[in-house]
């Protein structure tokens, strides 16, 4: 392999990885919903505001995480 190609991988790998930390950063001014779109009960303010952003109740978050990783879903 050439050097070139080598150097193109490298940077390449590094963007992909820059992308894929910055997705999962917390974004701590996100505002949360109230209501879980799932049930529809209420979101506890103590989860509202460990998980800024959070659109489901602990209880369908949790599930819905179980059901993914049992048909395989990986988060990108």
């Amino acid at each position: 392999m050439s050097p070139e190609i080598i150097d193109q991988a490298s940077e390449l790998e590094e963007l992909l990885r820059e992308q894929a930390i910055a997705a999962h950063r917390i974004d701590r001014n996100a505002v949360s919903a109230t209501h879980c779109r799932e049930c529809d009960e209420d979101i506890p303010q103590a989860r509202r505001e460990a998980v800024p952003g959070c659109r489901t109740c602990a209880s369908c978050q949790e599930e819905i995480e179980l059901k993914n990783k049992q048909v395989g879903v990986r988060w990108s």
